[in-house]
This record gives structure tokens, sequence and C-alpha cells, in this order.
């Protein structure tokens, strides 16, 4: 009896997403999602020093689980948990819930100028960010058609991390902390969303223009 090998999988928009939330969904929740959360409901019951807490014990729990496991840990939660931990010490030392969210606006802006300088030394970041999220090999990373799209999809990131910060500050210097929070993630996540959707779309129009319209293979 003869056995057929699976065959590989045309790519659309919704395989990509599910394929990318699959990859690496998860941990975007737990390192960037959850101590939002944590620190929003935390801050309305019980004030902002155990908000502070909550956000900083959630990342470092999640990090000491991976190390304790021997697990790999995804680069997104070290930044996250580096991100925390300067944030919290820095608004403690000072005394201010303002600078808490003013240094990450400062942080976006930094990533979206570090995301332009990429560009400007051929080396698109999101060319080396692209593996947390989609397989790449080497030979593929090296076809003209990709590295044009690195360097567009770098310029749309580093656009969204200025207009992310525009609007963070914006909402900071106009809008009560409780309500600052909630309408922080609303903007973030229209802003974030519109990106994912463009980056998705840019990249599934390449990959049929280069032939690589198919799922990966399982490992």
């Amino acid at each position: 009896m003869r056995v057929l090998e699976p065959q590989p999988t045309e790519l659309s928009k919704r395989a990509v997403l599910l394929a990318i939330i699959r990859r690496s969904g998860f941990h975007l929740i737990e390192a960037t999602v959850v101590p939002a959360l944590l620190f929003y409901g935390l801050l309305v019951a019980f004030g902002l020093g155990w908000a502070y807490v909550g956000a900083l014990s959630w990342s470092y729990a999640a990090l000491a689980r991976r190390w304790i496991g021997r697990e790999p840990v995804p680069p997104i939660l070290v930044l996250g948990v580096i991100g925390i931990t300067v944030r919290t010490l820095v608004a403690v030392v000072s005394h201010s819930s303002f600078v808490y969210f003013f240094q990450p606006v400062l942080g976006t802006v930094a990533m979206g100028l570090v995301f332009l300088a990429s560009v400007a030394i051929r080396r698109p970041l999101i060319g080396r960010l692209a593996g947390e999220f989609w397989p790449v090999t080497p030979e593929v990373a090296g076809r003209p058609a990709i590295r044009r799209l690195f360097r567009r999809l770098t310029l749309l990131w580093a656009a969204v991390n200025l207009a992310t910060a525009a609007v963070t500050m914006g909402l900071l210097l106009s809008l009560p902390l409780a309500t600052f929070l909630a309408a922080k993630q609303v903007s973030g996540l229209v802003l974030t969303s519109g990106a994912v959707f463009l980056t998705v779309s840019l990249s599934l129009r390449t990959a049929r223009l280069e032939g690589l319209a198919f799922l990966p293979s399982p490992s």
C-alpha cells in the first residue's frame, strides 16, 4: 500500500496568524499582557504599591519557572523583565507613578530610532526578529525580495513605535491614572493590530511572489 506524504498547506492570512499565535502568542501574553492586567487590577483594588509588586513578581516568577525547569527563555520575556525592573526601581526611588509610565514612552521612542538606524546601516532589525515568529532559513533571508520586505517592515514598525510613544504621552498628560491605563491598552491594541495586519499582508504577498507561500512542516 502506497503511503502518501503530507502536502504543504498553502498560506492564507488566517493560517499565518494562527501559526504565529501558536509559535509566539503565549510568550507575548506572558511577558506583556499579564503584567499589564495585573498592574491595573491591583492598582484599582489595593493601590500603587501592590501594583508594582504584582507586576514585578509575575515577571520574575515566569523567568524563574523556565530556569528551574531548564526551559529556553524567550528573548521577549528577558526584555520584559529588564524593562519592568528598571521602571519599578526608578519609580520607587523617585516616588512618582508618572515616571513609571514615562519611561516606556522613552523606551518606545528609542526602539523606533533603533529600527530606523538598523535600516540606515542596512541590517534591518525585522530580519533578526523574524525567527521569533516564523522559521526563516538563511537562504530565504538572503533573497533580494525578502531583504526588501525586511526593510519595509522595519520602517513600518519604526513608525508604529514612534506613533505609540506620541499617543501614550498625550494620554499620560491628559488623563487620570486609571483611565490612562485603560486608554493606553486600547490605543496600543489598535496600533499594534493594524501593524500586524499590514505585516502579515506584505509578508504573504512577498511569499507568494517568491513561491514560499506554504506553512512550515511541523517540527
